[in-house]
């Protein structure tokens, strides 16, 4: 700590130690938050596969949530209620839970489970699990 008492300042000087510290729990947290996309990117390249859809739209950002609304039955222009604060978390729910629908899964359980945390195991258990997909919920 440096004080400068002509001026009342006082400025804390970063050590080297927490300098190190900072860097190993960022790049932590950077290979987890890597690990979680990589995995949800895996399931949902396998549900969309089993949906008939293409794998690879689970990579484009905007374009995967279109062919998520149209395996699940929903309008195209449903994409643009994502982009409305709160009203966006209330389709997240209404789509998961129609995925879980038409994949023949509970509501509850596993609309939940792909919504919190666990989405990645949601997709992953979905797409590489037994589960065939059973058409568009939304339309029956």
């Amino acid at each position: 700590m440096l004080h400068l008492p002509a001026w009342g300042i006082v400025l804390f000087q970063q050590s080297a130690d927490d300098a190190a510290a900072a860097g190993l729990f960022g790049g932590i947290g950077g290979f987890i938050g890597l690990v979680f996309a990589v995995l949800v990117i895996a399931g949902l390249w396998k549900v969309f596969s089993k949906a008939g859809q293409p794998g690879w739209a689970a990579i484009i950002p905007l374009y995967n949530i279109y062919v998520l609304l149209k395996i699940v039955g929903r309008p195209g222009w449903w994409l643009l209620l994502f982009f409305i604060p709160f009203v966006n978390l209330i389709i997240a729910i209404i789509v998961n839970i129609d995925l879980a629908k038409s994949f023949g899964k509970s509501v509850f359980v596993w609309g939940i489970l792909l919504l919190t945390i666990f989405s990645a195991i949601g997709y992953i258990l979905l797409g590489f699990g037994g589960s065939t997909y059973q058409g568009p919920a939304a339309r029956s």
